[in-house]
């Protein structure tokens, strides 16, 4: 049994934020490696694809074409290099200011959800002891 729907998404997208933060720590420290290239986690992408489908199908007939949910819920984040960086002469287009931004952007976010799990669990452990008070 799931308490919270939202808790749930949090942590998921938790553990996205601590996969990026692994992949912009990687770029930095091949940032000398010749012939590197940036790697960049992508999510957005997935979910757009499912968005472009339009797969809101629901199933109230047993010839209806079944919709496989599964798909959605192994769709994860995809690891791609990025194209179009400017190239060092070793080959190696780790640009180390755009990296150190999108760490800060990914660290602040990382916070926010932190704060958000928090408060979640306030709101619950404040429900369950006012309930118990009854």
């Amino acid at each position: 049994m799931e308490i919270s729907p939202v808790k749930s998404l949090l942590f998921d997208q938790l553990s996205y934020r601590a996969n990026k933060q692994k992949i912009i720590s990687s770029n930095i420290a091949n940032i000398n490696t010749p012939g590197y290239k940036t790697k960049e986690l992508i999510f957005q992408n997935e979910l757009e694809k499912v968005n472009k489908n339009d797969l809101k199908l629901k199933v109230t007939n047993a010839k209806h074409i079944a919709f496989d949910s599964l798909n959605i819920k192994q769709m994860g984040p995809l690891l791609r290099e990025v194209d179009g960086l400017e190239e060092q002469n070793d080959g190696n287009n780790v640009n180390l200011d755009s990296q150190m931004g999108e760490m800060s952007k990914n660290q602040m976010i990382f916070s926010a959800l932190q704060q958000s799990i928090k408060i979640d669990s306030r709101l619950l452990r404040s429900v369950i002891e006012a309930s118990s008070k009854n």
